[in-house]
């Protein structure tokens, strides 16, 4: 069969779709905000499409380029030396908001951690091809395959950790975790891990007061309405206010300095209340169209790279997208994640634009045989 010479053109609009979707809602979330603390407010929005621009540049730059060349080892191991060079280089800059996640160059900021997800993406696509091959160790050798590839996920997800950022650790392990399953990973490896994840996840929890608050509060946010429990009860009121159609465009309440990150991680809240039900069906529809195409993609990949690395991709931008939406609907604890090409944030945006330009370029090679 012929090779496709065309990305996928309904991954390609649903992408653009989600970004102008994302600037139109960060200017009505900031609008008020941007005006009473930088004097106008379109200051958010700028920003936004200035990232969006800068985002859409380094997505047509990897959808033209063959993917096939990420796979190199010189090329996974200077990518991988960069970022962990970035994630321990944050912890002699200053901190910010009482965390050490980003590097500041006067007016920009770059946080390595989301650069973090590509790379383990990368990675991963590359390592675990290289031990499925014919001759290969295979996926369930321990020593050959398990150790390098699990001591590889688990110092960048110590790194985040420390920064703190629980969430983007935690997407990381997550990310890593479904490659490795779909690379063919033992279920008795799947149980074990998961059996230490638990106590893990207790003492990252419980040792912090302030996450140990938010699991208490998640389970009742009506008992510190005016503390840990406020953020939520003020998305809920949010959603719940938006109905069907929502209350109209620029015309929410809860922004008005009620809802705390109305135009970062809690930016859902805003679209249900001004566009309601039926706004919120349509992002999620946008999602959904993104995780089918890009799955499409990773399935008719020439080659087990591309393969793996379509579904890392896809992992990575639809299931950060279901934790941000259950964390707004109260379904999750609190936990600061950015909702994909909607959140304010030029990392997280620049970041997920450049996957998607590698997952468009995988998909102009779907019909080769």
């Amino acid at each position: 069969m012929p090779r496709s010479v065309q990305p996928d053109r309904q991954l390609f609009g649903v992408t653009l779709a989600l970004c102008l979707f994302g600037a139109v809602m960060v200017f009505s979330a900031s609008a008020i905000t941007a005006r009473d603390e930088y004097g106008h407010g379109y200051y958010f929005l700028v920003r936004q499409l200035l990232w969006v621009v800068l985002g859409i540049l380094g997505m047509f730059a990897l959808m033209k380029m063959d993917y096939r060349k990420l796979r190199q080892p010189r090329v996974v191991f200077t990518s991988l030396s960069i970022v962990l060079v970035m994630l321990i280089a944050v912890f002699f800059l200053d901190r910010s908001h009482d965390t050490h996640r980003w590097i500041r160059l006067g007016p920009f900021s770059l946080q390595p951690s989301e650069l973090a997800k590509l790379v383990i993406i990368f990675y991963l696509a590359w390592f675990l091809e290289v031990r499925r091959s014919p001759g290969g160790a295979g996926v369930n050798n321990f020593s050959r395959t398990l150790l390098p590839a699990g001591g590889t996920v688990l110092l960048l997800v110590a790194l985040v950790y420390k920064e703190p950022d629980l969430g983007t650790a935690c997407m990381i392990f997550f990310i890593a975790a479904v490659m490795l399953f779909i690379s063919g990973l033992s279920y008795r490896y799947i149980v074990g891990a998961l059996l230490a994840a638990i106590p893990a996840a207790y003492i990252a929890i419980a040792s912090v007061p302030y996450r140990l608050q938010r699991v208490q509060t998640f389970f009742s946010p009506g008992s510190d309405p005016q503390g840990h429990g406020f953020q939520l009860l003020q998305s809920l009121i949010a959603v719940g206010s938006g109905g069907f159609t929502g209350v109209g465009l620029m015309e929410s309440r809860q922004k008005l300095f009620f809802l705390p990150e109305a135009h970062t991680d809690f930016i859902f809240s805003v679209i249900c209340e001004e566009l309601g039900f039926i706004g919120a069906v349509v992002l999620i529809a946008l999602f959904a169209i993104y995780g089918w195409r890009g799955l499409v993609a990773a399935m008719k990949a020439p080659d087990e790279f591309g393969r793996l690395l379509g579904i890392g991709i896809t992992t990575m931008v639809v299931g950060q997208a279901l934790i941000n939406l259950s964390v707004v609907l109260g379904l999750l604890p609190t936990k600061g994640i950015p909702l994909p090409f909607i959140s304010y944030g030029g990392s997280s945006l620049i970041g997920m634009l450049m996957a998607t330009g590698v997952l468009l370029n995988i998909s102009q090679h779907a019909d080769e045989t």
